[in-house]
């Protein structure tokens, strides 16, 4: 990864019509702190810099976030709901797989592959919650397309979350959509 110089901050700054006062606040920074980075007095934290250049990229109309791609509200069923359900919903909306959700905190998906896996004759009848896989990703909704594809390597979806209530979900067929 290629660090920004203070001219290359300055410059893109520039370019944007953003002044240090604008680009601070949106980078949540103080202005100061802007004029020294830009002055090279002062060698920035990676966080901050992380930070400037996010509101750099954001003024450029370049970083998506959660909260563009993600389905909202989101389609779930509950622990104590049976298998049975939770496989009609999935039949009726198309879904391969949907969150389990409890008083609006994640707490697992189910899909289609967790209910195969399962040998019973019955799992039908069984809860979601015996049948679910726990292991489940979440992000704010200001969290970027980076991040979220990030944690989309290692599971099947990732749940959005602001204020402890799941807001959206993300899969891999909406990052597909978004970047193509």
């Amino acid at each position: 990864m290629d660090l920004p110089t203070p001219e290359d901050l300055r410059e893109r700054r520039n370019e944007l019509e953003l002044t240090q006062s604008e680009l601070a606040e949106h980078a949540d920074v103080s202005q100061p702190l802007i004029a020294r980075i830009e002055g090279g007095d002062v060698d920035p934290r990676l966080s901050t810099l992380r930070r400037i250049v996010n509101a750099l990229e954001e003024a450029e109309g370049g970083i998506i976030r959660a909260r563009d791609v993600m389905n909202s509200p989101v389609v779930s069923v509950a622990p104590d709901d049976s298998v049975h359900q939770s496989k009609e919903l999935m039949d009726e909306k198309g879904y391969s797989q949907v969150p389990v959700i409890r008083d609006g905190s994640p707490q697992g998906l189910i899909g289609n592959s967790d209910i195969r896996q399962r040998p019973e004759e019955n799992v039908g009848e069984l809860p979601v919650a015996e049948v679910m896989h726990e292991s489940i990703a979440t992000v704010e909704p200001d969290a970027t397309i980076d991040e979220v594809d990030a944690y989309l390597n290692h599971n099947a979806a990732v749940m959005v979350v602001e204020d402890g209530r799941t807001v959206g979900v993300i899969t891999e067929a909406d990052i597909a959509r978004t970047v193509s």
